[in-house]
Order: structure tokens, then C-alpha cells, then sequence
């Protein structure tokens, strides 16, 4: 049994490693100030045993008393419409917030996970995307609030790694979605999804044509258990590699929830990447991990979630 802090935990993402890191018999402390995150995802595990909650910004010093064996550090807005609608506090969990979750670690001896994200590789001009890909990423954009927080933060781990001796894992995660996703959050997925459930116009953005790859969040987070107990110190890709136009997804989410809703063309935002795709050769090579379910299943396990909140 291991202590395991998770930054973010009231989050999407965050919410699921809580769940599984306790169902291992884990103890967890969550730490969230819940800009982004919600009570509600982590309510069901206030009566485990084991399970802690603290509401925190980890922009600011963070203490947890007692041992800490590992940390994960998801705390951040994740989402386009999240990050620019809060660029400086994402910026300041990216930068900040990693600084101050690695100090922790260093100071409990405690192995560190960072949530980095496809984001740094920008609108790539490699594809599929491979780990030693650098990326190619506007700094002034809008978007780089979000592509360099993460990009530094990748950077701060792995001074820590190498200066004072931290054992640090990096994971690049790829669109991820289903259960717990917040039907506002403005991520694609959603929002077809809801603009279905609801009958309303489904807005793509663009010509439809730029692609995406989708990964269902219980593949997702097996895939982030499997990198968390691995050896593996470098960026890792986990991500579904199954690429498919946005256009594509709208098509599905309409034929799968027998919608009535039509698609209809918006202008694509600034610096929105035209492909995405991430090679996961490595993943399979050294976590023997892989998605399994796929985009039409997934796709109607989130909508029965999101019946549950959509009027």
C-alpha cells in the first residue's frame, strides 16, 4: 500500500486516478481548488477509507504531512475554453504549481508523475506524433498559455531528475474523454455530444477536415497506472491512435445517438492544430499498454453519462 497525492484530483482525469489508485488499496490525498475540478466527481469516495480531500491552489506552497510515496501532478485548466479563460492561473500551475509539487516530493522522497499533454507539440509537422519530436508551437498565441506551461513544466521535471536525483515520470496525453468530462467545458467531444443530446446544431469547426485521435478515459488511465508503476523517465505517449477527422466524429456521435441535430461550420480558432496522432510505439514496447475500447463505444458510454446532466 503506498500514500499517493493527486494535484487536479477533483478533475476529470484526476477524479479516475483517485478511484483507481484507492480501489488498489491505496491511500489518496487530493489536492484541487476547484476552478475546473468538482466535489462532485470525488463525492462517492468521501467515505473510503484512506481517501483525503484538501482544497488547494498548488500554485501556492503545498504540505502534506505524514509520508508521501508518489505524486501526480493533473492540476491545471485542460480544456482551450479553460485555459483562456484563466491563462495567467494556468500558467502559474504549469510553472508554479510544478515547482511546488516537485519541492514536495524532494522533501518526502517521493517518486513524481507530471501530466504534460500532445499540446507541445503544437500544430506539428510530424506525423504520427513520436516522443523526440519537439513540437512546433506559437509561444504568443492564445493557445501557449497552455503549450509552454506544459512545455516548462517538462523542462522543471527534468532539472529535478537530473540536479537533485527525483524519480520523475512524463506523460503526454492525447484527447481524452467520456464520464466526468463537465458538459461546458467546451472540448470536442462534449460538445457534440451535448449539441446532440439537446438536438441543437452541431458546430464544427473549419472545414471538419483536421484530425484528432481519441482515447476513452478507462483506457487512458490504465495507461497512466501503467507509466506511474513503470521505470520509464522519459515522455511517454498515451493516447489512442486511431485518427479521425472532426467531421468524422460528428457523423459518429449523430448516427450512434440517433440525433436529429445537423452540422453546421464555424471559423477555426487561432493556432488550432490541423493533425494529431500519437505514435504509440513505445507504450506498447515498455508498459505492454494499448487502447482497447473503441470511438462508437465510447461515444454512447459518455452520452449515458451525459443524459444524466443535459436538459
Amino acid at each position: 500500500m503506498a500514500r499517493i497525492v493527486v494535484t487536479g484530483g477533483a478533475g476529470f482525469l484526476g477524479s479516475h486516478l483517485c478511484e483507481r489508485f484507492l480501489e488498489r488499496g491505496d491511500e489518496v490525498v487530493c489536492i484541487d481548488n476547484l476552478i475546473t475540478g468538482s466535489v462532485d466527481n470525488i463525492e462517492h469516495l468521501f467515505g473510503q477509507a484512506g481517501f483525503t480531500f484538501v482544497m488547494h491552489d498548488v500554485s501556492q506552497f503545498i504540505w502534506v504531512p505524514g509520508p508521501v510515496d508518489g505524486l501526480l501532478h493533473f492540476a491545471s485548466p485542460a480544456s482551450p475554453v479553460d485555459y483562456l479563460e484563466h491563462p495567467i492561473p494556468t500558467l502559474k500551475v504549469g510553472s508554479l504549481g510544478t515547482h511546488n509539487s516537485l519541492g514536495l516530493c524532494r522533501a518526502k522522497g517521493a517518486k513524481f508523475f507530471l501530466a504534460s499533454t500532445s499540446e507541445v507539440y503544437g500544430d506539428p509537422q510530424v506525423h504520427p506524433q513520436t516522443e523526440d519530436y519537439w513540437g512546433h508551437v506559437n509561444p504568443v498565441g492564445p493557445r501557449g498559455v497552455y503549450d509552454e506551461a506544459k512545455r516548462f513544466a517538462e523542462a522543471m521535471t527534468m532539472a529535478y531528475h537530473r540536479y537533485h536525483g527525483i524519480d520523475t515520470r512524463i506523460v503526454r496525453i492525447f484527447n481524452t474523454y467520456g464520464p466526468r468530462m463537465r458538459p461546458n467545458d467546451g472540448r470536442v467531444v462534449s460538445n457534440f455530444i451535448v449539441q446532440a443530446l439537446r438536438g441543437d446544431n452541431i458546430t464544427v469547426y473549419g472545414d471538419g477536415k483536421q484530425t484528432r485521435s481519441f482515447c476513452f478515459v478507462e483506457d487512458e488511465v490504465r495507461g497512466l497506472i501503467a507509466l506511474f508503476d513503470s521505470a520509464e523517465i522519459m515522455p511517454t505517449n498515451i493516447g489512442n491512435p486511431n485518427e479521425f477527422t472532426i467531421l468524422e466524429l460528428a457523423e459518429i456521435v449523430i448516427e450512434e445517438l440517433n440525433s436529429s441535430s445537423e452540422i453546421i461550420f464555424e471559423p477555426l480558432p487561432v493556432d488550432d492544430p490541423m493533425q494529431r496522432k500519437p505514435d504509440i510505439t513505445k507504450a506498447r514496447e515498455i508498459l505492454g499498454w494499448e487502447p482497447q475500447i473503441q470511438l462508437r463505444e465510447g461515444v454512447v458510454r459518455t452520452a449515458e453519462y451525459f443524459s444524466r446532466l443535459v436538459k
